[in-house]
């Protein structure tokens, strides 16, 4: 069958499974819009507000399916534009296929209009890239940018297409996808592994993304039980391990619990399972989990020993190695390491001041409490991520979306929706902060222009607050350009798209204003008016 490398581009998809893509057009991607065209009872385009938006649309749809994200821009500042999106998605290892238009062969190097060299500007944010040149290399090329974006460690591929590599005809023939293989893992490895957990009198489980990313909850939760050792989780983790089992600590790290901090001190071996050591985890690395060999399990080699030395590890696909370790390790009592694991946790648990002012964390708590362990969070970056993390339980994977690498603002609303398209059944609710908000509200109409039912809650403090918050306790106070300016009135901007809007300022409306929300199956924006504390 002949046809344009376009057409090619599009039966790629089809070959994936591809269902939703999310992008902007422009002149270099018009020939792969107009393929789209013919495939719309195939494949869903969602137009966002701005290709940014688009590249978080896509890489919050893969967290929250498991797929592979889809988005594409046009040349130059279209394919610019989807850099940050790109690197949220390289850092926290999300799946995900970026295309891009770009001008003529005959056209390349030579400061055309709209020209970028895009595979250049991503080399260092993106797993691989390839640059398609000749229509005969657009399908090969396509099935390897899936591929790679799927297998071994997860992340986003770049594919940018000249215009007459999509203009241009060629041979095309069906090909049914490959199943992604993993290497065994290492028996060597695993028994040394073995060793030093059967060893241990005070061991603890760190989880992190990848448990989710392998489908591994249930092996993670069936080895902390046979190993009999507290669980505690990064960001990324968060829902991995059940928030309401009693072994299970909450988030490690800088901004984690005084529970999973006694754990990470008092551990005498710490198994690492799908996490890379953030310093948000370890902060001084010297000084992390000072008593513990470290046991680290992971998918790529080259975070083994790359910011906390290790004393064991297995590479490889962690569900494997879970299972491998559960039929190895001998079951263990460590009652006495859990009971007092569990003491820190009931006498230090997350406080505020509570009172009759409007506050975050009673917001976030009664959000968990009515949406319920199975709604999908998506947060923005700030203040409102951490309580979310700390005041919104999770009980599931994939149903926390953050994030965590970048931190990027802005990551919120466009995620959201890409969560929504994904799984519309399911109830997705954005917690964002002003300053986010201010950076992605245009999202609001692909919202309403293609109904996706997300409620949106911003954290309102009137400025930046995690940068004012340094500002004040690292600089005495000199605030500069974290008080944002200007009144503007959310309720009143949510409307001007057509999406429906409240403003919340005392606590006791808190539970009749997310009921309405949530009840409404439609997009809805909640201006949570809180002080600045």
């Amino acid at each position: 069958m002949r046809l344009s490398g376009a057409a090619i581009t599009a039966e790629c998809l089809k070959e994936r499974g591809v269902t939703r893509v999310f992008g902007y057009p422009g002149a270099a991607v018009l020939d792969i819009y107009d393929a789209l065209y013919d495939n719309r009872p195939h494949i869903t385009h969602y137009l966002t507000a701005h290709e940014q938006g688009a590249a978080h649309a896509a890489d919050g749809y893969a967290r929250a399916t498991g797929k592979t994200g889809v988005c594409i821009a046009t040349s130059g500042p279209g394919a610019t534009n989807l850099v940050t999106g790109i690197a949220a998605a390289y850092m926290d290892s999300i799946p995900m296929v970026a295309i891009t238009g770009n001008v003529g062969r005959a056209l390349l190097g030579k400061d055309s209009f709209q020209e970028v060299d895009i595979a250049g500007v991503t080399i260092p944010v993106s797993k691989y890239n390839f640059i398609v040149k000749e229509p005969a290399r657009v399908a090969d090329t396509l099935r390897r940018a899936f591929a790679i974006a799927e297998s071994g460690r997860p992340g986003p591929v770049l594919v940018d297409i000249t215009k007459d590599a999509a203009e241009g005809l060629c041979e095309y023939a069906y090909q049914t996808p490959a199943p992604i293989s993993h290497p065994s893992v290492d028996q060597q490895n695993l028994l040394n592994a073995a060793r030093l957990i059967d060893g241990a009198r005070r061991p603890l489980v760190y989880a992190g993304g990848g448990c989710i990313t392998s489908g591994a909850s249930l092996e993670l939760r069936a080895f902390a039980e046979r190993i009999d050792a507290p669980v505690c989780l990064s960001m990324m983790g968060l829902g991995a391990y059940p928030a309401s089992d009693g072994r299970c600590t909450g988030m490690a790290g800088v901004y984690g619990s005084a529970a999973s901090r006694a754990a990470l001190n008092g551990c005498d071996v710490l198994i690492a399972a799908g996490a890379r050591f953030s310093e948000r985890v370890t902060g001084y690395a010297k000084r992390f989990a000072p008593n513990a060999k470290i046991v680290h399990l992971d998918i790529d080699p080259a975070e083994i020993g790359k910011n906390v030395a290790t004393d064991a590890y297995v590479t490889g696909d962690l569900k494997q190695i879970l299972n491998a370790l559960n039929d190895t390790v001998k079951t263990a009592d460590h009652s006495d390491w859990l009971d007092y694991i569990h003491g820190v946790k009931q006498s230090k648990p997350f406080t505020y001041k509570r009172g009759k002012t409007l506050r975050a964390e009673y917001i976030l708590q009664r959000l968990g409490a009515i949406a319920g362990p199975q709604s999908i969070i998506v947060t923005d970056v700030g203040v409102h991520q951490i309580l979310t993390c700390r005041y919104v339980p999770r009980e599931e994977p994939r149903t926390l979306i953050a994030s965590g690498g970048l931190g990027a603002m802005g990551f919120g609303l466009p995620a959201a929706a890409g969560a929504q398209a994904g799984r519309p059944g399911a109830t997705v609710v954005c917690v964002t902060g002003d300053g986010g908000f201010r950076m992605s509200a245009p999202e609001l109409a692909t919202l309403a222009g293609y109904c996706l039912p997300v409620v949106v809650l911003i954290i309102n403090d009137s400025g930046l607050g995690m940068v004012r918050r340094l500002q004040d306790e690292l600089y005495g106070g000199r605030r500069c350009a974290t008080d944002l300016p200007g009144a503007v009135d959310y309720v009143k901007l949510a409307e001007s798209y057509g999406v429906e809007a409240a403003r919340l300022t005392q606590a006791k409306d808190t539970d009749a204003a997310l009921a309405r929300a949530l009840a409404s199956r439609k997009p809805y924006v909640i201006d949570c008016v809180v002080s600045y504390d």
